[in-house]
């Protein structure tokens, strides 16, 4: 794409919060964790200067290719046996909405049962609870869901009776998502990670600096 410098710029900083910054393998950052975008002009658009039309599709455009970054790196994660997509709706506000969905995805208890094929409602508003979001306990829903269907384990804050066999079912493929409604407001968020398993303990614990 041909764009200035400031755009690109202005592009990637805005995208990134709901991209790269919602996506996390264990939490922790790197020091050698590096974003670089550049931009050749081979497209031989009008170059974009501006916030204009060809700006916006340009935006949607860098948007599609981060997110599906993002799920690649999730699933590559260090041992990693599932992609764990959290949709966070019906948040007060974005903020919160992206806490949620990160705080979800960051959890390490979450993240073993995920591994464990649980569908562990508990430890989801668990993590919404510490998520530091604006959130009512009594209205969340959650929901598991993937290839195999979908299992309801949550409604207004407590659990519903669900299918064990089914929600393993739902559990044991490789792409997972969660999905959590807030039930409080009109935003949303998604964040990317992965499960937590013996094989990531086993390549931290391994290798040597």
């Amino acid at each position: 794409a041909a764009i200035s410098s400031a755009m690109l710029q202005r592009a990637i900083s805005a995208d990134v919060k709901d991209s790269l910054n919602m996506l996390s393998v264990d939490r922790d950052t790197s020091t050698n964790d590096t974003l670089c975008i550049m931009a050749s002009g081979l497209a031989g658009n009008r170059e974009i200067v501006s916030a204009n039309a060809d700006y916006r599709i340009f935006k949607s455009a860098l948007h599609a290719v981060t997110s599906a970054l993002c799920r690649m790196l999730a699933a590559d994660g260090e041992g990693a046996t599932k992609l764990l997509e959290c949709k966070v709706t019906g948040a007060k506000s974005k903020k919160d909405a992206r806490l949620a969905a990160k705080s979800v995805i960051d959890s390490p208890l979450f993240k073993a049962a995920m591994f464990g094929k649980d569908a562990n409602w508990g430890r989801v508003l668990c993590a919404l609870g510490y998520s530091g979001a604006n959130v009512a306990a009594e209205k969340i829903g959650v929901a598991f869901r993937s290839a195999a269907g979908e299992t309801v384990v949550c409604e207004r804050g407590s659990g519903v009776d669900f299918s064990e066999e089914q929600a393993k079912k739902v559990l044991s493929e490789k792409e997972i998502m969660i999905d959590v409604q807030l039930n409080d407001g009109e935003f949303e968020a998604t964040a990317w990670g992965c499960d937590l398993t013996y094989d990531y303990v086993k390549i931290n614990g391994d290798y040597r600096t």
